[in-house]
């Protein structure tokens, strides 16, 4: 394996776990009815939250970013 890989390998699995990790704001109700609450929209996200959607952007973004220079070399 090289270098691309393993480091494509490694954001793929934070990214997994920073997904899994994060709370959903829909109910298993809204899930299966399909109607939606505008209730909790304009809701500011703060602290464990906030943080762990900034990581997950950047997890994001770096996986992108290697799976191109994954591609290209």
């Amino acid at each position: 394996m090289r270098l691309q890989d393993v480091l494509l390998l490694i954001a793929s699995l934070v990214l997994i776990t920073l997904v899994m990790l994060q709370s959903s704001k829909d109910s298993i109700d809204t899930a299966f009815s399909g109607e939606k609450s505008e209730l909790f929209n304009n809701q500011k996200e703060r602290g464990f939250d906030l943080i762990m959607r900034r990581v997950t952007t950047a997890t994001s973004v770096a996986f992108v970013l290697l799976s191109v220079w994954a591609m290209a070399s």
